[in-house]
């Protein structure tokens, strides 16, 4: 009897020796076995194979599950720790290592797992089955590790590219504050002079936003009392008509750099002063966007949606120094729009037959269109393209080691209703910035921070708040749904491909202008002008052929109106 237990033992436990099992019974263990090591990795190996391997497996295993289950937790108490583990150089790089290595050896366990099947065993017809769903398990598990790492990797390249390795900042009465300026160095100026300047003040415990605009041709800009330029310009930035506040850029950078020993962009820091002594608060950070690459974010992004409220000009080229221009290469409808970056960067930047304070508010609703689009779907679907473009557009001041908290913040933010306010119409009027009264700039600057203090509990409804229009640069209004960067909870918007856009704007690839010099996907060309004509391109480049100025301006008064999408 002893001489025939092994034989028996064969015939009851498949599982271990599967040579006299029928085809089934191998097909069924061959499929459990990959089950196995897909779900409990080394479970495989504990019931058919190597159990020394097995107990390592299943310690790491364990292990990993243990801390997820951590990490869980944690981030329903303090999601910004776990943002942080994603940003902090050291951490993510403790991550992608950690990644790299389970990745690895979850392959080497599928390796074994191959092998403990015994491929030759199965029926043939089985056989590339049973290799194919293995792959497809190596690639669901080994592979999303290994391309989580990569992620991780990219985004840790793009953080220390654009971020900075220094101190942590603290907020001041609560608040951060944090300087965006967007601008560029073109062939036309000397220096990068920023064409438009913004502070957003973030609530530290709540995330409500306030973002106040400060126009560039703000004069006698002040600077704040510890700011190293007060020893030059003590009473104010007030050399004369050239000396507006997006003139200080350049002119530190070029005179003064040896006032801010071991800053990376003196101007950036000494126009961070100036807002700072203007608005009559802290500023804590600065964000520098390069307008001339802003377009490849937006492009990267899948492109923006807004509902432009009136026809804006793509202005041709400069024929003088006082404003002429050559006809308009092209223009944005009003409608519902889907812009790529080229079109979005002239949406944001067009001036002509307008005033400041209309671009102004056209940049407020094309920083909030990319805050709303900035979702998970679309920062997973696209995160390389934006990480890529991102270190080409931003530089930032900010410590890389604090950003998960500041994207927190955004996320808290989000949902909320933001405040508004434009150091010039419609909040003063339209000689304001050449005389300011820096009084009454720190008391309006007080008022909307406190209205933008504590939770959106006392605020109208969302539903209500989406019930308010256009124009958006009132201090007094509100509108959902901003932050310092993208988050959770927001549907993303249909957007077009690069070539679908250039099909529909009649615009061809690279932002190249077609005959028709039209853009309009919406098609709404049914608007009357105040003489009773129907409002096309067409007809406002005849107007421009044809000197009529005063009808251009009334036909186009209305394009500082938008709505973000």
């Amino acid at each position: 009897m002893a001489l025939h237990a092994p034989e028996r033992s064969h015939q009851t436990d498949p599982i271990r020796h599967p040579e006299d099992a029928p085809s089934s019974v191998r097909t069924r263990r061959a499929f459990t076995l990959l089950v196995l090591t897909l779900l409990v990795p080394g479970s495989a190996q504990l019931i058919a194979g190597n159990r020394r391997l097995a107990r390592r497996a299943l310690a790491v295993t364990i292990t990993v599950w243990a801390l997820l289950l951590v990490l869980l937790v944690v981030g329903l108490i303090n999601r910004g720790a776990i943002l942080t583990m994603v940003t902090h150089p050291v951490i993510s790089l403790v991550l992608i290592i950690v990644l790299i290595a389970l990745a690895l050896g979850w392959a080497v366990l599928f390796i074994s797992t191959l092998r403990l099947i015994r491929v030759p065993l199965l029926a043939q017809k089985m056989r590339p089955i049973v290799i194919l769903a293995l792959v497809v398990s190596m690639v669901l598990s080994s592979g999303s590790l290994a391309y989580a790492a990569y992620l991780i990797g990219v985004g840790r390249g793009a953080i220390g590219s654009i971020f900075a390795g220094g101190p942590a900042i603290s907020p001041v009465d609560g608040r951060y504050n944090f300087m965006i300026m967007g601008g560029d160095a073109g062939d036309d100026r000397v220096g990068r002079r920023p064409d438009s300047l913004s502070i957003v003040s973030v609530d530290a415990n709540t995330g409500r936003t306030a973002l106040i605009s400060i126009p560039r041709n703000l004069q006698n800009a002040q600077f704040s009392a510890d700011s190293p330029m007060r020893k030059v310009y003590p009473d104010g930035y007030n050399c004369g008509d050239q000396c507006i506040v997006n003139a200080i850029n350049t002119e530190v950078n070029q005179k003064y750099r040896d006032l801010y020993p071991g800053a990376d962009d003196p101007g950036a820091q000494a126009t961070l002063e100036a807002a700072s002594g203007t608005l009559g608060i802290k500023v804590q950070a600065y964000v520098v966007v390069d307008m001339a690459g802003f377009q490849q974010l937006i492009d990267a992004m899948g492109g923006i949606r807004i509902k432009a409220g009136g026809w804006v000009p793509m202005s041709g080229a400069a024929l003088d120094d006082n404003g002429t221009h050559a006809l308009p290469v092209g223009w944005i409808a009003p409608g519902v729009q889907t812009l790529d970056g080229f079109h979005a960067l002239w949406y944001g930047r067009s001036r002509e037959f307008v005033s400041d304070y209309d671009r102004i508010a056209r940049q407020q609703c094309i920083e909030q269109a990319m805050i709303n689009q900035l979702n998970p779907a679309t920062l997973l679907s696209k995160f390389q393209d934006i990480a890529n473009a991102g270190t080409k557009v931003v530089e930032s001041n900010i410590s890389s080691s604090q950003l998960g908290s500041f994207v927190d913040l955004a996320l808290k933010g989000k949902s909320q209703p933001t405040s508004r306010l434009v150091i010039g119409p419609p909040d003063f009027d339209a000689s304001f910035p050449t005389y300011p009264d820096f009084s009454a700039i720190h008391a309006k600057v007080q008022n909307v921070l406190k209205s933008a203090t504590g939770s959106a509990s006392s605020s109208p409804s969302p539903q209500a708040q989406r019930r308010t229009t256009t124009p958006l640069a009132s201090a007094t209004e509100v509108t959902p749904g901003a932050g310092l960067a993208g988050g959770a909870g927001l549907a993303v918007p249909a957007v077009l491909s690069a070539s679908q856009f250039a099909q529909a704007s009649q615009f061809g690839p690279a932002g190249q202008v077609t005959p028709s010099g039209q853009f309009a996907p919406s098609g709404q060309y049914n608007d009357i002008g105040p003489d009773g004509v129907k409002v096309t391109p067409d007809r406002l480049n005849t107007l421009f052929r044809t000197g009529q100025n005063d009808l251009l301006n009334q036909i186009l008064a209305g394009n500082g109106e938008c709505t973000p999408l």
